[in-house]
């Protein structure tokens, strides 16, 4: 395959997978902002969102304080962001447009339609009127992308460019949203003795949960009250778990197999041995050592891959 190809297959499923995660980000905390809240504590949860994207000095730059509304429309609408919402799906179906021939007609359409419709629903104020809802859309748009790839592309190195970029890019944004949850409660809730701050305690796990629609799962696999260590566990070490940071590595090594070959060897080599590292893992000694200071690096082995993908198969930076 052509690496110009590969590259825009990469890519263009990499920002669909951005859209959605971002969308379950903004939902996380637009749902959490509505419990009762004071400013102070609203306020660090949307300075999370920003700083876990990285964009908290261009935000400041255009909008100055931080202000749940204008984040929202920061992250949602603002073309000038390129990690908003409506600039991920402008550059998925930019990219998709780029190789129309290595996709099917439906993977194309379901694309350009996401494109065409998000238009509409901003121009129409449909996000303005329902954030909840419009998240929804995303993530169910971001659903049908995957579930239309999967049902009607071939199976060949097209395929796994494309699934290699999605579980990429989930297992960053994984991360990323586990590290600013975590440590924007950092030890005040953590088996806390009072009633207010244990129904405190429910509905922020709760909340992180379903952002990662892990709710049900943390039901059907605990059986038990929400924990914090627990829910790191789910979403760190649990291979049965769609959206883990173990369940996407698999998926980044059975992808990179497929398509690798000697010039890639060194990338398999450190991609398995972080998925060995979650296979293996602990969750207390995890937590022992600093969930943030695990992520962290975790992040940063996971850039690490992401630019050795990019240099064995694509197209160079």
């Amino acid at each position: 395959m052509l690496s110009r190809t590969a590259d825009h297959l990469f890519w263009m499923s990499r920002y669909t997978e951005r859209a959605e995660n971002t969308a379950r980000m903004l939902d996380v905390n637009y749902q959490t902002s509505l419990l009762p809240q004071s400013a102070a504590v609203s306020k660090v949860g949307w300075q999370g969102m920003l700083s876990i994207s990285e964009l908290m000095p261009a935000y400041q730059a255009k909008h100055g304080d931080v202000e749940p509304q204008r984040v929202m429309q920061f992250m949602v609408r603002d073309e000038s962001n390129p990690s908003s919402i409506v600039s991920c799906l402008r550059a998925a179906r930019e990219n998709a447009r780029a190789v129309r021939g290595s996709l099917t007609t439906e993977a194309w359409e379901t694309q350009n339609q996401t494109w065409l419709e998000i238009n509409r629903m901003l121009a129409a104020g449909d996000f303005e009127r329902d954030p909840g809802q419009f998240f929804e859309w995303v993530k169910f748009r971001s659903h049908l992308s995957r579930g239309v790839t999967v049902g009607t592309m071939l199976m060949d190195e097209a395929l796994h460019f494309m699934r290699l970029g999605t579980f990429l890019e989930r297992a960053d944004n994984t991360a990323r949203l586990v590290d600013v949850k975590f440590h924007a409660v950092q030890s005040d809730f953590f088996g806390t003795a009072s009633e207010k701050d244990q129904e405190y305690d429910f509905y922020h796990w709760s909340a992180i949960l379903r952002s990662v629609s892990g709710f049900e799962i943390y039901r059907k696999v605990y059986r038990d009250v929400i924990k914090p260590e627990r829910v790191a566990e789910l979403l760190i070490l649990r291979a049965d778990m769609p959206r883990s940071l173990h369940a996407s590595l698999n998926e980044v090594v059975s992808n990179l197999a497929l398509v690798g070959g000697d010039q890639s060897s060194e990338t398999q080599r450190r991609a398995g041995r972080l998925r060995a590292e979650l296979q293996y893992g602990n969750i207390e000694e995890i937590l022992a050592n600093g969930l943030h200071a695990f992520l962290t690096q975790f992040l940063d082995r996971v850039n690490d891959l992401g630019a050795r993908i990019s240099r064995d198969f694509l197209l160079p930076a």
